[in-house]
């Protein structure tokens, strides 16, 4: 008796020590295996190298707490679990919150505290949210975002990816799945010690006016920012990233373009928003009808020898945004109808690549088609297009109102994807090569300290956009200069025009590595409706019924051993 209690005691201490032993183990050693197909729970390898050499606390503000719908506490929890997730590379070094923004505060104490939010790129989303039975429905602002705290900087994330026309569980869904992104992005940029200096090329037309107002804004805002005038310079010097080229208007004489050319050689990625057309909407709204011509650019052969060609056309599709229009007149007062204007097409992102991938639609305004050329070594990816009923027309053309007045021929629009907007990567070659004598290069020489190249120094990047209206904003007169991407007469929506200036730059400017978490994409297993309408009452069965009957079945079992097994 008293060796068998001891052999009880023993194994009960050799269990509580293993107990012990596996809760220590579990303190310090973690364990993790992703089961999803699309390894929605694993991170990226730069986002973990990332987060592993964090030198100094990373703080989160997460602005997803309260009474909020499904929808958003499902958004809620898939950033608790990602930031958890960060938690495990970064340690001590990532501390997140989870708030309900303004909560205690005053009326004005929390307009004011909306209005930093909003500055931060925090946008709000204005929600239905019922009332007290029988007292209808109330407008309420959420913001779903996030403040990210690093040495003093702060940085705003926007959680929520809005994208027209989708379904709303589809949309969630491309939010949770750019979440990776949106917050490693994020800690990349306060990490920065030295933004990258963009150059906004001046001197072929180029705005600087209220139109540019937004662009320029967010350059300064993410981005070095400096003016260049071409025609004032003797080269383009190397400590520019990036060249940005929004709509010029005038001719680039073969000067302008061999320092382009060169600068190209050298390492130096460019950005293109080029209109090849002088259609405007000013120009249709001052005159009933008029018509559009080439502007002359003389940008043809560059481009062409780079691996795209810019089209003598405008394209025009049923995928539209709109414009006012006057329909009528009641009385004295004229009526003023919203009609789709096929020359302001919707464009839509290709999907296959990082600068777009879960991308919103980009509205764009009298753009040209593109098409790729071959160049040796050059890997073209088109990023954005039409859709599957689109149509071109030749310039010069005639544009006028009469467009929106008939219902469009869908015959007409057979074209599908044309391309806006295209990627070229690898080693490109000169414009001038061969074509230059020895006293044009050594002037060349002298004044950039470099010698004349053929072809580039390595791989190099660069984006074509046949539309120099995509980063431009309206201008309202109550409320000023506008977001790019917002209609100014729809002005409760905004596309994807920001996004995707700012993917465009980033990606040039060699955050290829952090835009590689854009690829993340989480599969949306829905439940078939009308299966379940059909098989409604089979599976109330199966839930409920079923496993009430195997215990009771288990009890009776159980019962009748019991009694017999006793009775014995």
């Amino acid at each position: 008796m008293v060796a068998t209690r001891k052999k009880y005691i023993q194994s009960a201490l050799l269990v509580i020590l293993a107990l012990v032993g596996v809760n220590i183990a579990a303190a310090y050693l973690h364990g993790r295996w992703d089961l999803t197909a699309e390894k929605r729970y694993t991170l990226t390898g730069n986002t973990r190298q990332l987060l592993r050499h964090l030198d100094s606390p990373v703080d989160i503000e997460v602005f997803l707490k309260g009474d909020y719908p499904a929808s958003f506490r499902q958004l809620a929890q898939s950033t608790r679990e990602l930031l958890e997730e960060f938690r495990e590379y970064g340690k001590q070094n990532i501390r997140f919150t989870f708030v309900n923004p303004g909560q205690g505060l005053s009326d004005s104490a929390r307009m004011k505290f909306f209005g930093e939010l909003t500055a931060q790129g925090i946008m709000p989303f204005n929600m239905k949210v019922q009332e007290d039975a029988g007292e209808g429905f109330a407008q309420k602002l959420i913001f779903p975002g996030a403040l990210v705290h690093y040495k003093g900087k702060t940085i705003g994330v926007n959680l929520l990816k809005n994208q027209g026309g989708q379904d709303p569980m589809q949309t969630m869904n491309n939010s949770e799945a750019l979440l990776e992104y949106q917050f490693t992005n994020a800690i990349s940029k306060l990490q920065e010690d030295k933004k990258p200096l963009i150059g906004y090329m001046l001197g072929n037309g180029e705005s600087l006016g209220a139109e540019v107002y937004d662009a320029l804004n967010t350059l300064q805002t993410s981005f070095g920012l400096d003016t260049l005038t071409l025609q004032t310079t003797s080269h383009i010097p190397a400590d520019f990233d990036i060249l940005l080229f929004a709509k010029p208007a005038a001719a680039f004489s073969d000067l302008d373009k061999l320092k382009i050319d060169q600068y190209v050689m050298n390492g130096g990625k460019v950005l293109w928003f080029i209109d090849e057309t002088n259609a405007t909407l000013d120009s249709l709204q001052r005159h009933p009808e008029y018509l559009a011509f080439d502007r002359g650019l003389n940008l043809e052969d560059l481009l062409f020898r780079y691996g795209v060609r810019i089209n003598q056309d405008l394209m025009q599709d049923i995928q539209c945004d709109i414009v006012p229009l006057i329909v009528g007149n009641v009385g004295n007062r004229p009526q003023i109808q919203p009609v789709p204007f096929p020359y302001f097409p919707m464009l839509t992102p290709t999907g296959a690549h990082p600068i777009v991938k879960n991308m919103d639609m980009v509205l764009s305004r009298f753009v040209s088609s593109l098409d790729t050329v071959k160049a040796e070594g050059i890997r073209k990816t088109v990023l954005l297009t039409t859709s599957g009923n689109s149509r071109t027309v030749r310039i010069p053309a005639q544009i006028s109102w009469d467009i929106v007045k008939t219902k469009p021929n869908m015959r007409e629009y057979r074209l599908k994807n044309l391309p806006a907007a295209v990627l070229l990567e690898g080693q490109f070659s000169s414009l001038f090569r061969n074509r230059l004598d020895q006293e044009t290069m050594n002037t060349l020489q002298r004044a950039s300290g470099k010698p004349f190249r053929e072809t580039g120094t390595g791989p190099n990047k660069m984006i074509v956009v046949s539309d120099g209206d995509l980063i431009a904003n309206a201008v309202s007169r109550k409320e000023g200069p506008l977001q790019m991407g917002i209609n100014e007469f729809n002005p409760g929506y905004a596309f994807a025009n920001k996004e995707f200036f700012l993917n465009c730059l980033e990606y040039l400017s060699g955050n290829g590595g952090i835009m590689e978490s854009r690829n993340k994409e989480l599969t949306l297993r829905l439940l078939n409706g009308e299966k379940i309408k059909q098989e409604k009452t089979k599976w109330q069965i199966i839930c409920f019924i079923v496993p009430i009957g195997m215990v009771l079945l288990f009890a009776m079992v159980f019962q009748f051993v019991r009694q017999r097994r006793y009775s014995e």
